[in-house]
């Protein structure tokens, strides 16, 4: 909309207000009229906030202060009678009461005082630039701070909007986190595990004090997702942030995603980096399917997709490789079909099935070294355990590691665990390495 419209219209908007009010301070309002006064002041009222905020959107610039057509404070007036201390105010019949005429005029004052309100996306966007600009420091950390960035130490917490982006992308990329199960919390979380069942007992006696009932016992054990430190490093020319055409707020976040994504998928899948093992990873917690010697290669699979039991396989699906999918694309089952069946149309981003599960594929799963290995995932991937610590993840500048390469470092730092977890009675996922 035009902002000299908007103009106009806030003008007009703020002249009939300053109307009502001088009426009510000239005890020109009966009570026949506050009805028709209330509503109209607070539609004026309503409107006079939307203007604000449309030219609050409109301008990066503060808006002008609205310019009153009569002076904002009432003309003086013959006093009214006064009434003795401690009595009610004198009330002329008819008239409204000091209750209905302060009512009124609050409506009116906050039509008159109406201010654009920040949006979120411009508070955001504000945001968002001051955290970039001071990544790659264009700015100080005290202005930093002073534009809503919690900055200090050489650290900057990334922005709870900007951490969410991070990890939607994190969601987006990272199957793991697509179909495992996250949760969100500050504590360590315990699951607990059956690793010892109850026994019951057939009889045909009856039970008596000499035939006792046998005492079996069952035990949990428990896995304790406890968040460890989690980095990545994250790398962007001088060159390219010296480009003042280019947003760099994107360049940084983008560069973010890459890394952390990066080094998250391989602590989750793998977890074999020296210093950031992970032993609940899925290529560590998966069991190990093993081929039977001299048996054909397409009755493994149905001897693995029949391995676990039918509560699991009811949520299982297969994950794959690309040298998997390679190996088993064009291959058929006994009855001449091809045993990879194309879906019409995908299902929860999947193309095929697989004797009769959905199959995704993933190079991430590639056997560490060896990507031309055939890996098969088959089991229930929501028995993967996600943790995320709210408000962990921050960002150091690293500016003179990286000097003699024209580069500016970022280290990323987050609180996280994941975990394959599932008890030995019932194991949730299978790895099958195919040998060559």
């Amino acid at each position: 909309m035009d902002k000299k419209f908007l103009l106009s219209l806030q003008k007009r908007n703020n002249k009939r207000l300053l109307e009502i009010r001088s009426k009510i301070e000239k005890g020109e309002v009966e009570e026949e009229d506050l009805e028709a006064l209330e509503k109209e002041a607070k539609e004026l009222a309503e409107e006079q906030q939307e203007i604000a905020d449309e030219l609050a959107r409109l301008t990066d610039d503060p808006e002008p202060e609205p310019e009153p057509s009569e002076p904002t404070e009432p003309e003086p007036s013959d006093p009214e009678p006064s009434s003795e201390p401690g009595e009610p105010e004198a009330r002329t019949a008819g008239m409204i009461s000091p209750e209905q005429r302060d009512r009124l005029n609050n409506i009116i004052a906050q039509g008159i005082e109406a201010r654009g309100r920040q949006t979120q996306e411009r508070l955001e966007s504000e945001i968002r630039s001051a955290f970039a600009n001071f990544v790659v420091g264009n700015i100080s950390e005290q202005e930093a701070r002073s534009l809503g960035v919690e900055a200090g130490n050489g650290r900057v917490t990334i922005p709870s909007f900007m951490a969410t982006e991070i990890i939607t992308y994190a969601q987006e990329e990272n199957f793991m986190r697509r179909l495992g199960t996250r949760v969100t919390t500050k504590e360590n979380i315990t699951y607990p595990i059956l690793v010892k069942k109850a026994t019951a007992q057939g009889h045909k006696k009856e039970r008596d004090s000499s035939n006792p009932i046998p005492v079996t016992s069952i035990e949990f054990d428990e896995v304790e997702l406890e968040p460890t430190e989690f980095d990545a490093l994250a790398k962007v020319t001088l060159k390219l942030l010296k480009r003042t055409g280019l947003p760099i707020e994107q360049i940084v976040l983008d560069e973010l995603k890459k890394a952390y994504v990066e080094k998250e998928v391989q602590y989750m899948v793998n977890g074999d980096e020296v210093g950031n093992e992970n032993p609940g990873a899925l290529a560590k917690k998966a069991v190990e399917f093993k081929a039977v010697t001299d048996e054909e290669f397409y009755d493994s699979l149905v001897r693995m997709k029949n391995t676990p039991k039918k509560a699991v396989r009811k949520k299982a699906r297969w994950v794959l490789n690309t040298a998997a999918l390679t190996k088993i694309e064009t291959m058929r089952g006994k009855d001449g079909a091809l045993i990879l069946r194309p879906l019409e149309s995908p299902v929860e981003g999947c193309n095929y099935k697989l004797l009769g599960h959905l199959v995704e594929e993933e190079d991430s799963v590639d056997k560490t070294g060896s990507p031309d290995v055939p890996v098969f995932y088959f089991g229930n991937f929501q028995q993967f355990f996600i943790q995320d610590v709210i408000g962990s993840l921050e960002i150091q500048k690293l500016v003179e590691k990286f000097s003699d390469t024209n580069e500016v470092g970022f280290k990323i730092y987050n609180l996280l665990d994941a975990q394959l977890i599932y008890s030995p009675f019932e194991p949730a996922m299978y790895r099958y390495e195919v040998a060559k």
